[in-house]
């Protein structure tokens, strides 16, 4: 079996040798054919991680069967993300293994099974989370804009101003920006986000992620 691993620090004054070292080594007790290494130098909550996204592109290309990381967090920076890189993994049968934390999704073991059950429920909870904050964000918007009679500009977190007369959905652009490069459809990203596929779709063309 061929299998790639994928390695993260936070900081360039980090050393992912230990990682390596530990994924090489668990591949050839298992007689695996390491035959690409991903590596990205990201904080925790970082979204910009392009060895990661070429990654998923990778194994969505069917030339990868079983990714290898260090632990579970270094492949998603929450839980929501995470469970979306574990279903594109999941969707092209290709295997994940969390060596130092025994995880391991192969369709056979029931367990992984669990664990994305598990993953999913997080993830849910959380999208939850976030369409609490879009509604928060659009009472303050309405507060604002009720407060600025005279039409002063209300500046929004998606990062386009919100002129008064035509008030628009707040969500995390960044958000959106990442998971386009991760992969996922604009369907999938404006049912995460709360949002019309074609909304996602024309503000990632307007920042320019879609050329």
């Amino acid at each position: 079996m061929n299998v790639a691993l994928y390695l993260r620090v936070s900081t360039l004054d980090q050393n992912p040798e230990a990682q390596r070292r530990e994924l090489e080594a668990y591949a050839a007790r298992h007689g695996w054919d390491v035959t690409a290494q991903y590596e990205d130098i990201a904080s925790g909550s970082d979204r910009k991680r392009p060895e990661l996204a070429r990654l998923l592109e990778d194994c969505r290309r069917g030339k990868v069967e079983c990714v290898l990381v260090w632990k579970l967090d270094r492949f998603g920076r929450s839980a929501i993300d995470l469970y979306h890189n574990l279903q594109l993994l999941d969707s092209e049968a290709v295997r994940f293994i969390a060596t130092s934390q025994g995880i391991d999704t192969e369709r056979s073991n029931p367990v992984s099974r669990f664990l994305l059950h598990v993953l999913g429920a997080v993830a849910e909870l959380e999208r939850d989370q976030m369409r609490e904050r879009t509604v928060s964000g659009m009472r303050r918007y309405q507060a604002d804009l009720a407060a600025n009679k005279v039409g002063r500009t209300v500046h929004s977190q998606s990062g386009k101003d919100l002129p008064p007369h035509r008030p628009k959905r707040i969500f995390d652009l960044n958000e959106a920006k990442a998971m386009r490069a991760a992969g996922f459809s604009y369907a999938f990203i404006g049912e995460s986000l709360s949002l019309c596929p074609s909304t996602v779709y024309r503000r990632l063309k307007e920042v320019g992620t879609i050329k």
